[in-house]
């Protein structure tokens, strides 16, 4: 019997940066409450946009937030896995070297920015509804520290090679589509955090079902035997995964979930 679903968002169950869900998500969510089968989303966006994103069930479902190192339920951290300053300060630093590349850091509420970019910022706020603070300067901030994310407008994977060698030993990295990069403490990724949730609730991975699309869902999906990619997801990804679902501007999560709602 499935007991926890696990879904990332971007790619997923959205176009990339989108905001709007189809409805019948949320409906389908809460018929599976009532059936005892709980939901989380995993994301690489902060809490807050999770939430914006599901905001009809918004008290009904857990965040696993920022590529794990924030787990939480309608505002309430849960866990958090912060990462070490001085690591954070000196990527930091490297990053604002390039000219090409944008560069911002998550505390636990709020992301921080110094970009002189007001689209980007604006895209941000507007498009993936994240709390935002623009700073002058990043390394004066004072606040705990749980994900840098590197941002590239295309080709993200192949413009930070040499920061991924640089810090390999240092940091979790992770591709999240052509644009992102993701970096939090070792250790830290969707599975991790999927783990954490599966052993607080007392949930085996073979009751787990978790579908995804990058190479930041792989470790979730090994958490979970009902394990998803859906079919615009990489090859890596469907080659990890047990089962493929449609795309997602086909809604190929929805008709897995509306099929666990038939068949109870």
């Amino acid at each position: 019997m499935i007991k926890l679903i696990v879904s990332d968002i971007d790619g997923t169950l959205l176009e990339d940066g989108g905001n709007v869900i189809n409805p019948e998500v949320f409906d389908t969510i809460l018929k599976l409450r009532g059936q005892g089968i709980q939901f989380a989303a995993a994301s690489g966006r902060q809490w807050a946009s999770i939430e914006q994103v599901f905001y009809p069930v918004k008290e009904k479902i857990f965040y696993l937030s920022d590529n794990g190192a924030y787990i939480g339920c309608h505002g309430r951290n849960l866990f958090l896995n912060t990462l070490d300053r001085q690591i954070v300060l000196d990527m930091v630093r490297d990053i604002r070297e390039r000219e090409d590349l944008e560069v911002m850091v998550s505390g636990p509420d709020v992301v921080y920015m110094e970009t002189k970019d007001r689209d980007f910022v604006d895209w941000m706020v507007n498009g993936y509804k994240f709390r935002v603070k623009t700073v002058e300067d990043l390394t004066k901030v004072e606040d705990q520290f749980i994900k840098v994310a590197v941002y590239k407008k295309e080709a993200v994977e192949a413009a930070t090679a040499d920061l991924r060698e640089k810090y390999k030993d240092k940091l979790k990295m992770t591709i999240s589509g052509d644009m992102w990069m993701d970096c939090m403490a070792n250790g830290i990724n969707k599975g991790e955090a999927v783990k954490l949730l599966q052993e607080s609730l007392e949930i085996l991975p073979e009751e787990t079902m978790a579908f995804g699309d990058q190479l930041n869902d792989i470790e979730m999906l090994k958490r979970a035997y009902y394990s998803f990619a859906i079919g615009n997801a990489r090859p890596e990804v469907k080659k990890a995964a047990r089962f493929q679902a449609d795309t997602n501007v086909n809604d190929g999560v929805l008709k897995i979930l509306k099929l666990l709602v038939t068949e109870k």
